[in-house]
C-alpha cells in the first residue's frame, strides 16, 4: 500500500514538473497546475507500465538526445523531397505499401518508430504487426519492395537508437 501512495506522489510530483516547464511560475497556473497534476494521476496513475525496470535507468534517456537530432535531420531531407517532388511535376511518384521489419518488442518503442515514421513526410505508418515484427509503411516513392532494404531506408537508423532506450 505504501509503495503505491509514493508511486503516486511521484508521479504527480513529475506531472506537476512538466507542468512547469510548459506552463510559467504565475501563482494561479500553479495552482491549477497542482489541482490538474492531483487529477491526472487520480485518473491514469493505476495504468501499469510495461518493463517498469526501465524507468529506474534514467541514463537511457540520454539516448533521447542524438534521436532528436537524427529525427530533425530526416524530417528537414524528407521535407525537401516531398516539396522538390511538388514543384517538379515531371518527377516521377511510384506510391504503395512496404513491410519493414524491426526488432522493436515494447509497446512504447514501436509507437515512438512508427510515429517517427508518420511524422518524416512522404511515409505513413498503416499497420503494426507485433507478433511478427513488422510495420507496414505507405511511401511515397516505393524504391524497393525487399523488407531488408525498406527497413534500412525507413526505419534502421531510428531503431539502433530506440533498441539503446528501450531494449
Amino acid at each position: 500500500m505504501k509503495s503505491i501512495i509514493k508511486r503516486k506522489i511521484f508521479l504527480t510530483l513529475v506531472v506537476f514538473l512538466i507542468w512547469l516547464m510548459l506552463a510559467g511560475l504565475e501563482a494561479y497556473i500553479i495552482l491549477i497546475g497542482i489541482l490538474c497534476s492531483i487529477l491526472i494521476v487520480f485518473i491514469f496513475g493505476d495504468i501499469n507500465i510495461q518493463n517498469e525496470w526501465t524507468f529506474k535507468k534514467p541514463l537511457r534517456y540520454l539516448w533521447f538526445i542524438p534521436y532528436a537530432f537524427l529525427f530533425t535531420y530526416e524530417v528537414i531531407k524528407a521535407n525537401l523531397d516531398v516539396a522538390y517532388r511538388i514543384l517538379m511535376p515531371n518527377l516521377p511518384i511510384r506510391p504503395g505499401i512496404v513491410k519493414i521489419k524491426t526488432n522493436l518488442k515494447s509497446d512504447a518503442a514501436l509507437t515512438i518508430l512508427a510515429n517517427s515514421i508518420t511524422l518524416t513526410p512522404g511515409t505513413l505508418s498503416v499497420d503494426v504487426d507485433k507478433d511478427n515484427g513488422y510495420i507496414y509503411v505507405h511511401w511515397i516513392y516505393v524504391r524497393s519492395v525487399e523488407i531488408e532494404e525498406t527497413t534500412k531506408k525507413i526505419s534502421a537508423k531510428f531503431e539502433k537508437i530506440l533498441e539503446k532506450i528501450f531494449n
